[in-house]
């Protein structure tokens, strides 16, 4: 708890995501089995580029899906403009136009929990927003490289204004 009291989340941007179709691996996880999302990724990442009508070199990891029970399906993948083509070994969600609070994630990708600790215990409970039941997702800018710990990480937490 001490951990989470120093942690500095820095102020969020609000904005309005469009519509997107993001397509990649994805497995089902929970609070316990989250440790294994890297593996995921390093499973799709020799996709980037690959992946039929992808769009851009951003990379998503989206979480999605909840079983109300703790699990959530998480989605390593990329932007894609249709799924027309799109292999059976793909998963594939719909980002609906939505409002977002978008967090910058500072630090190495091992302590992003403590971002999202931060945002869902300190940010979200005094920010007269509240989280709405739609994917939240990191987006990983192209330059991003996690081995140097270079290139941006956002947090895009889909919101409205609290009752």
């Amino acid at each position: 708890m001490d951990q989470l009291k120093k942690f500095e989340l820095s102020a969020p941007r609000f904005t309005k995501g469009p519509f997107q179709l993001i397509a990649g691996f994805g497995g089902r996880f929970t609070q316990e089995t989250v440790g294994r999302i890297p593996q995921l990724w390093d499973t799709f990442l020799p996709e980037l580029g690959k992946v039929p009508s992808q769009i851009g070199e951003e990379t998503y990891g989206v979480c999605c899906n909840p079983d109300g029970e703790g699990g959530f399906e998480y989605i390593a993948g990329v932007a894609i403009s249709k799924l027309d083509d799109l292999p059976e070994r793909y998963r594939w969600i719909e980002l609906q136009e939505q409002s977002y609070a978008v967090f910058e994630h500072h630090g190495p990708l091992d302590t992003l929990a403590q971002t999202f600790q931060a945002i869902w215990k300190q940010w979200l409970p005094q920010s007269g927003y509240a989280a709405v039941d739609a994917p939240e997702f990191e987006r990983y800018s192209a330059d991003f490289n996690p081995d140097a710990g270079t290139g941006r990480v956002e947090i895009w937490l889909p919101i409205k204004k609290a009752a």
